[in-house]
Protein backbone atom coordinates (compact mmCIF):
# COMPACT_ATOMS: atom_id res chain seq x y z
CA UNK A 1 0.00 0.00 0.00
CA UNK A 2 1.30 3.47 -0.90
CA UNK A 3 2.07 5.61 2.14
CA UNK A 4 0.07 8.85 2.16
CA UNK A 5 1.87 11.81 3.79
CA UNK A 6 0.60 15.35 4.42
CA UNK A 7 3.37 17.93 4.97
CA UNK A 8 2.28 21.24 6.48
CA UNK A 9 4.25 24.49 6.37
CA UNK A 10 3.04 28.12 6.38
CA UNK A 11 5.43 29.08 3.60
CA UNK A 12 6.82 27.15 0.67
CA UNK A 13 8.69 29.85 -1.23
CA UNK A 14 12.36 30.40 -0.40
CA UNK A 15 12.26 34.19 -0.20
CA UNK A 16 9.61 34.28 2.54
CA UNK A 17 10.12 30.90 4.16
CA UNK A 18 13.89 30.48 4.12
CA UNK A 19 15.38 27.25 5.45
CA UNK A 20 12.20 25.58 6.70
CA UNK A 21 10.50 26.19 3.35
CA UNK A 22 13.45 24.62 1.58
CA UNK A 23 13.48 21.64 3.95
CA UNK A 24 9.76 21.04 3.36
CA UNK A 25 10.21 21.35 -0.40
CA UNK A 26 13.20 18.99 -0.58
CA UNK A 27 11.77 16.43 1.83
CA UNK A 28 8.36 16.37 0.12
CA UNK A 29 9.81 16.00 -3.37
CA UNK A 30 12.17 13.26 -2.24
CA UNK A 31 9.43 11.31 -0.43
CA UNK A 32 7.23 11.48 -3.54
CA UNK A 33 10.07 10.41 -5.82
CA UNK A 34 10.68 7.39 -3.59
CA UNK A 35 7.11 6.17 -3.83
CA UNK A 36 5.01 8.00 -1.25
CA UNK A 37 1.80 9.85 -2.09
CA UNK A 38 2.95 13.21 -0.73
CA UNK A 39 0.79 16.34 -0.40
CA UNK A 40 1.92 19.75 0.87
CA UNK A 41 -0.49 22.14 2.57
CA UNK A 42 0.67 25.76 2.67
CA UNK A 43 -0.50 29.39 2.63
CA UNK A 44 -0.28 31.64 -0.40
CA UNK A 45 2.45 34.28 -0.49
CA UNK A 46 3.56 36.87 -3.01
CA UNK A 47 6.64 34.81 -3.94
CA UNK A 48 4.94 31.41 -4.28
CA UNK A 49 4.50 30.96 -8.02
CA UNK A 50 3.50 28.21 -10.44
CA UNK A 51 7.15 27.43 -11.19
CA UNK A 52 7.90 26.62 -7.56
CA UNK A 53 4.84 24.33 -7.36
CA UNK A 54 5.74 22.64 -10.64
CA UNK A 55 9.28 21.94 -9.39
CA UNK A 56 7.83 20.08 -6.41
CA UNK A 57 6.32 17.32 -8.56
CA UNK A 58 5.51 14.48 -8.16
CA UNK A 59 4.35 15.84 -4.78
CA UNK A 60 1.06 17.79 -4.87
CA UNK A 61 0.38 21.19 -3.32
CA UNK A 62 -2.78 22.65 -1.73
CA UNK A 63 -2.57 26.42 -1.24
CA UNK A 64 -4.82 28.26 1.21
CA UNK A 65 -5.55 31.93 0.58
CA UNK A 66 -3.88 34.32 3.03
CA UNK A 67 -5.91 36.46 5.43
CA UNK A 68 -3.11 38.29 7.30
CA UNK A 69 0.29 39.00 5.77
CA UNK A 70 2.49 39.51 8.85
CA UNK A 71 1.34 36.45 10.80
CA UNK A 72 0.65 34.18 7.82
CA UNK A 73 -2.94 33.53 8.88
CA UNK A 74 -4.92 31.54 6.28
CA UNK A 75 -8.45 32.33 5.24
CA UNK A 76 -10.93 29.90 6.77
CA UNK A 77 -11.29 26.77 4.64
CA UNK A 78 -12.07 23.96 7.05
CA UNK A 79 -13.29 21.64 4.28
CA UNK A 80 -9.95 21.74 2.45
CA UNK A 81 -8.01 21.16 5.69
CA UNK A 82 -10.32 18.36 6.84
CA UNK A 83 -10.20 16.64 3.44
CA UNK A 84 -6.39 16.84 3.36
CA UNK A 85 -6.19 15.29 6.84
CA UNK A 86 -8.78 12.59 6.10
CA UNK A 87 -6.94 11.49 2.97
CA UNK A 88 -3.59 10.87 4.62
CA UNK A 89 -1.93 8.23 6.80
CA UNK A 90 0.48 10.48 8.69
CA UNK A 91 0.92 14.25 9.02
CA UNK A 92 4.18 16.22 9.31
CA UNK A 93 3.97 19.68 10.92
CA UNK A 94 6.94 21.94 10.15
CA UNK A 95 7.76 24.91 12.39
CA UNK A 96 5.77 25.84 15.47
CA UNK A 97 4.31 29.35 15.66
CA UNK A 98 1.64 28.65 13.09
CA UNK A 99 -2.13 29.12 12.86
CA UNK A 100 -2.15 26.60 10.01
CA UNK A 101 -0.42 24.01 12.18
CA UNK A 102 -3.01 24.60 14.90
CA UNK A 103 -5.91 24.07 12.48
CA UNK A 104 -4.38 20.87 11.10
CA UNK A 105 -3.69 19.70 14.66
CA UNK A 106 -7.39 20.12 15.55
CA UNK A 107 -8.41 18.17 12.44
CA UNK A 108 -5.87 15.45 13.23
CA UNK A 109 -7.14 15.08 16.81
CA UNK A 110 -10.71 14.92 15.60
CA UNK A 111 -9.94 12.09 13.15
CA UNK A 112 -7.27 10.44 15.35
CA UNK A 113 -4.65 10.74 12.61
CA UNK A 114 -1.04 10.43 13.80
CA UNK A 115 1.24 13.41 13.27
CA UNK A 116 4.89 14.29 13.81
CA UNK A 117 6.36 17.69 14.59
CA UNK A 118 9.61 19.22 13.34
CA UNK A 119 9.98 22.70 14.89
CA UNK A 120 13.44 23.16 13.32
CA UNK A 121 14.69 25.28 16.19
CA UNK A 122 11.49 27.32 16.57
CA UNK A 123 10.42 26.18 20.06
CA UNK A 124 12.18 28.87 22.17
CA UNK A 125 10.45 32.19 22.78
CA UNK A 126 12.93 34.08 20.60
CA UNK A 127 12.63 37.11 18.34
CA UNK A 128 9.63 39.37 17.85
CA UNK A 129 6.03 38.85 19.06
CA UNK A 130 7.07 37.08 22.28
CA UNK A 131 3.76 37.88 23.99
CA UNK A 132 1.75 36.39 21.11
CA UNK A 133 3.98 33.32 21.17
CA UNK A 134 3.41 32.95 24.92
CA UNK A 135 -0.37 32.91 24.43
CA UNK A 136 -0.10 30.61 21.41
CA UNK A 137 1.73 28.07 23.57
CA UNK A 138 -0.78 28.53 26.37
CA UNK A 139 -3.77 27.92 24.08
CA UNK A 140 -2.52 25.23 21.70
CA UNK A 141 1.24 25.23 21.09
CA UNK A 142 2.33 23.06 24.02
CA UNK A 143 -0.50 20.60 23.32
CA UNK A 144 0.61 20.24 19.69
CA UNK A 145 4.09 19.21 20.83
CA UNK A 146 3.01 16.96 23.72
CA UNK A 147 0.34 15.05 21.79
CA UNK A 148 2.43 14.23 18.71
CA UNK A 149 3.15 10.64 17.72
CA UNK A 150 6.70 11.51 16.72
CA UNK A 151 9.23 14.29 17.22
CA UNK A 152 11.92 15.26 14.71
CA UNK A 153 14.96 17.36 15.61
CA UNK A 154 17.30 18.76 13.00
CA UNK A 155 20.23 18.36 15.43
CA UNK A 156 20.71 17.05 18.97
CA UNK A 157 21.14 20.64 20.14
CA UNK A 158 17.33 20.92 19.96
CA UNK A 159 16.81 18.23 22.62
CA UNK A 160 16.71 20.68 25.58
CA UNK A 161 14.05 22.70 23.74
CA UNK A 162 11.83 19.63 23.42
CA UNK A 163 12.43 18.67 27.07
CA UNK A 164 10.97 22.01 28.19
CA UNK A 165 7.75 20.99 26.40
CA UNK A 166 7.67 17.63 28.16
CA UNK A 167 9.26 15.45 25.46
CA UNK A 168 12.14 13.21 26.53
CA UNK A 169 15.33 13.02 24.52
CA UNK A 170 14.88 9.27 23.94
CA UNK A 171 11.63 9.96 22.07
CA UNK A 172 13.21 12.25 19.49
CA UNK A 173 14.41 11.25 16.02
CA UNK A 174 17.25 13.31 14.53
CA UNK A 175 16.93 13.91 10.79
CA UNK A 176 19.27 16.71 9.65
CA UNK A 177 18.72 19.15 6.82
CA UNK A 178 19.65 17.78 3.43
CA UNK A 179 20.66 18.87 -0.04
CA UNK A 180 20.11 17.73 -3.64
CA UNK A 181 23.14 18.29 -5.84
CA UNK A 182 20.94 18.45 -8.94
CA UNK A 183 19.56 21.79 -7.72
CA UNK A 184 22.96 23.47 -8.09
CA UNK A 185 24.11 23.13 -11.70
CA UNK A 186 27.33 24.72 -12.92
CA UNK A 187 27.04 28.11 -14.63
CA UNK A 188 29.30 30.87 -15.97
CA UNK A 189 30.56 32.62 -12.81
CA UNK A 190 32.23 35.42 -14.80
CA UNK A 191 28.91 36.17 -16.53
CA UNK A 192 27.15 36.17 -13.14
CA UNK A 193 29.59 38.72 -11.76
CA UNK A 194 29.18 40.88 -14.85
CA UNK A 195 25.35 40.80 -14.56
CA UNK A 196 25.50 41.92 -10.96
CA UNK A 197 28.25 44.52 -11.29
CA UNK A 198 30.83 42.61 -9.26
CA UNK A 199 34.57 43.01 -9.90
CA UNK A 200 36.80 40.05 -10.76
CA UNK A 201 38.32 39.75 -7.27
CA UNK A 202 38.21 37.14 -4.47
CA UNK A 203 34.82 37.15 -2.73
CA UNK A 204 33.60 36.56 0.83
CA UNK A 205 29.89 35.71 0.65
CA UNK A 206 26.98 36.08 3.06
CA UNK A 207 23.87 34.19 1.93
CA UNK A 208 20.68 34.74 3.92
CA UNK A 209 18.08 37.16 5.17
CA UNK A 210 19.45 40.49 6.39
CA UNK A 211 17.88 40.08 9.81
CA UNK A 212 19.33 40.18 13.36
CA UNK A 213 19.05 36.42 13.93
CA UNK A 214 21.29 35.81 10.88
CA UNK A 215 23.99 38.22 12.10
CA UNK A 216 24.97 40.12 8.92
CA UNK A 217 26.04 43.03 11.14
CA UNK A 218 28.53 40.74 12.91
CA UNK A 219 30.11 39.82 9.59
CA UNK A 220 30.29 43.40 8.35
CA UNK A 221 31.92 44.60 11.58
CA UNK A 222 34.36 41.67 11.49
CA UNK A 223 35.23 42.46 7.86
CA UNK A 224 35.89 46.09 8.73
CA UNK A 225 38.03 45.04 11.70
CA UNK A 226 40.18 42.45 9.94
CA UNK A 227 40.19 43.34 6.22
CA UNK A 228 43.73 44.69 6.35
CA UNK A 229 44.93 41.06 6.63
CA UNK A 230 43.21 40.09 3.34
CA UNK A 231 43.05 43.37 1.35
CA UNK A 232 42.22 41.78 -2.02
CA UNK A 233 38.82 40.47 -0.86
CA UNK A 234 35.39 42.03 -1.37
CA UNK A 235 32.33 41.23 0.76
CA UNK A 236 29.03 40.34 -0.95
CA UNK A 237 25.63 40.07 0.77
CA UNK A 238 22.98 37.98 -1.01
CA UNK A 239 19.51 37.77 0.49
CA UNK A 240 16.28 39.70 1.09
CA UNK A 241 16.08 42.61 3.53
CA UNK A 242 14.86 41.55 6.95
CA UNK A 243 15.03 45.06 8.40
CA UNK A 244 18.81 45.61 8.49
CA UNK A 245 19.74 46.69 4.96
CA UNK A 246 19.62 50.45 5.59
CA UNK A 247 21.73 50.15 8.74
CA UNK A 248 24.29 47.94 7.02
CA UNK A 249 24.62 50.38 4.11
CA UNK A 250 25.11 53.23 6.57
CA UNK A 251 27.83 51.26 8.36
CA UNK A 252 29.61 50.68 5.04
CA UNK A 253 29.55 54.39 4.19
CA UNK A 254 30.83 55.38 7.65
CA UNK A 255 33.72 52.93 7.31
CA UNK A 256 34.61 54.31 3.87
CA UNK A 257 34.50 50.91 2.16
CA UNK A 258 31.61 51.34 -0.28
CA UNK A 259 33.74 50.00 -3.14
CA UNK A 260 34.47 46.77 -1.19
CA UNK A 261 30.95 45.75 -0.05
CA UNK A 262 28.06 44.78 -2.36
CA UNK A 263 24.36 44.09 -1.66
CA UNK A 264 22.66 41.97 -4.34
CA UNK A 265 19.28 41.34 -2.70
CA UNK A 266 17.36 38.10 -3.09
CA UNK A 267 18.63 35.74 -5.81
CA UNK A 268 16.97 32.52 -7.00
CA UNK A 269 17.10 29.98 -9.81
CA UNK A 270 20.33 29.43 -11.70
CA UNK A 271 21.71 32.68 -10.27
CA UNK A 272 21.52 31.15 -6.78
CA UNK A 273 23.74 28.29 -7.91
CA UNK A 274 26.18 30.77 -9.46
CA UNK A 275 26.22 32.85 -6.28
CA UNK A 276 27.09 29.76 -4.22
CA UNK A 277 29.92 28.77 -6.55
CA UNK A 278 31.36 32.30 -6.79
CA UNK A 279 33.13 32.96 -3.44
CA UNK A 280 36.42 31.86 -1.99
CA UNK A 281 34.67 31.57 1.38
CA UNK A 282 31.04 31.64 2.54
CA UNK A 283 30.45 32.95 6.06
CA UNK A 284 27.39 32.11 8.19
CA UNK A 285 27.07 34.37 11.23
CA UNK A 286 23.77 33.23 12.77
CA UNK A 287 23.02 34.18 16.36
CA UNK A 288 20.62 31.21 16.59
CA UNK A 289 19.83 28.46 14.08
CA UNK A 290 18.84 24.80 14.34
CA UNK A 291 21.04 23.73 11.42
CA UNK A 292 22.28 25.89 8.58
CA UNK A 293 20.99 24.79 5.18
CA UNK A 294 23.20 27.44 3.58
CA UNK A 295 26.30 25.67 4.91
CA UNK A 296 25.46 22.33 3.34
CA UNK A 297 24.33 23.94 0.07
CA UNK A 298 27.70 25.70 -0.12
CA UNK A 299 29.38 22.38 0.64
CA UNK A 300 27.68 20.53 -2.19
CA UNK A 301 28.87 23.35 -4.48
CA UNK A 302 32.45 22.81 -3.35
CA UNK A 303 32.75 26.04 -1.36
CA UNK A 304 34.33 26.20 2.13
CA UNK A 305 32.37 27.75 4.99
CA UNK A 306 33.13 29.62 8.18
CA UNK A 307 30.24 29.51 10.66
CA UNK A 308 29.36 30.39 14.22
CA UNK A 309 28.83 27.87 16.99
CA UNK A 310 25.09 28.68 16.85
CA UNK A 311 24.53 27.01 13.44
CA UNK A 312 24.00 23.41 14.58
CA UNK A 313 26.97 22.03 12.64
CA UNK A 314 29.68 21.48 15.23
CA UNK A 315 30.81 18.38 13.33
CA UNK A 316 32.49 20.72 10.86
CA UNK A 317 35.28 21.02 13.43
CA UNK A 318 36.36 17.49 12.49
CA UNK A 319 37.45 18.93 9.14
CA UNK A 320 39.21 22.00 10.53
CA UNK A 321 38.67 23.49 14.01
CA UNK A 322 39.01 27.00 12.59
CA UNK A 323 35.74 26.63 10.64
CA UNK A 324 33.56 27.16 13.73
CA UNK A 325 33.89 30.38 15.76
CA UNK A 326 32.07 32.29 18.47
CA UNK A 327 29.07 34.31 17.35
CA UNK A 328 30.93 37.55 17.99
CA UNK A 329 32.72 40.17 15.95
CA UNK A 330 36.12 39.16 17.33
CA UNK A 331 35.45 35.45 16.77
CA UNK A 332 34.43 35.98 13.15
CA UNK A 333 37.27 38.44 12.48
CA UNK A 334 39.85 35.98 13.80
CA UNK A 335 38.32 33.19 11.72
CA UNK A 336 38.48 35.27 8.56
CA UNK A 337 42.09 36.25 9.14
CA UNK A 338 43.11 32.65 9.86
CA UNK A 339 41.44 31.12 6.80
CA UNK A 340 42.19 33.80 4.21
CA UNK A 341 45.95 34.01 4.71
CA UNK A 342 46.65 31.23 2.19
CA UNK A 343 44.68 29.75 -0.71
CA UNK A 344 45.87 26.23 0.16
CA UNK A 345 43.78 26.46 3.37
CA UNK A 346 40.58 27.06 1.44
CA UNK A 347 41.23 24.46 -1.25
CA UNK A 348 41.82 21.70 1.29
CA UNK A 349 38.76 22.67 3.34
CA UNK A 350 36.55 22.92 0.23
CA UNK A 351 37.33 19.37 -0.86
CA UNK A 352 36.85 17.92 2.61
CA UNK A 353 33.57 19.78 3.24
CA UNK A 354 32.12 18.75 -0.13
CA UNK A 355 32.92 15.11 0.59
CA UNK A 356 31.42 15.32 4.09
CA UNK A 357 28.16 16.92 2.86
CA UNK A 358 27.71 14.47 -0.03
CA UNK A 359 28.24 11.55 2.34
CA UNK A 360 25.99 12.70 5.20
CA UNK A 361 23.32 15.10 3.91
CA UNK A 362 22.02 13.81 0.55
CA UNK A 363 18.20 13.80 0.54
CA UNK A 364 18.18 10.47 -1.28
CA UNK A 365 19.59 8.92 1.91
CA UNK A 366 17.80 11.04 4.52
CA UNK A 367 14.36 10.20 3.12
CA UNK A 368 14.78 6.61 4.32
CA UNK A 369 14.77 7.93 7.90
CA UNK A 370 11.33 9.49 7.35
CA UNK A 371 9.91 6.28 5.93
CA UNK A 372 11.28 4.31 8.89
CA UNK A 373 9.76 6.74 11.41
CA UNK A 374 6.35 6.84 9.71
CA UNK A 375 6.16 3.06 9.37
CA UNK A 376 6.98 2.62 13.07
CA UNK A 377 4.29 5.12 14.05
CA UNK A 378 1.65 3.43 11.89
CA UNK A 379 2.66 -0.01 13.15
CA UNK A 380 2.28 1.16 16.76
CA UNK A 381 -1.12 2.71 15.94
CA UNK A 382 -2.39 -0.56 14.39
CA UNK A 383 -1.33 -2.46 17.51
Amino acid sequence: MTLRILNVNDMLDLKSGGGTADRTFQMSRSLARQGAHCTVLTIDSEHLDAKRIEELKPAKVFVLARLMKRFHVPQWNWKLIADAVNNTDVIHLMGHWSVLNALVYLAARRTKKPYVVCPAGALPLFGRSKLLKYFYNLIVGKAIIRNASGWIAVTKSEFPQFVKYGVGSSQITVIPNGVSEEDFPFDDIAAFKLRHGLPDVPIILFMGRLAPIKGPDLLLKAFIQSRHTFPAYHLVFVGPDGGMLAGLREMVVRAGISELVHFLGYIGGIDKSSAYRMPSLLVITSRQEAMSIVAIEAGICGVPVLLTDQCGLSEIRSIDARLEVNASVDGIANGLASLLTGSENLEKVALAWHSFVARNYAWTSLTKEYFRLYENILAAKSR
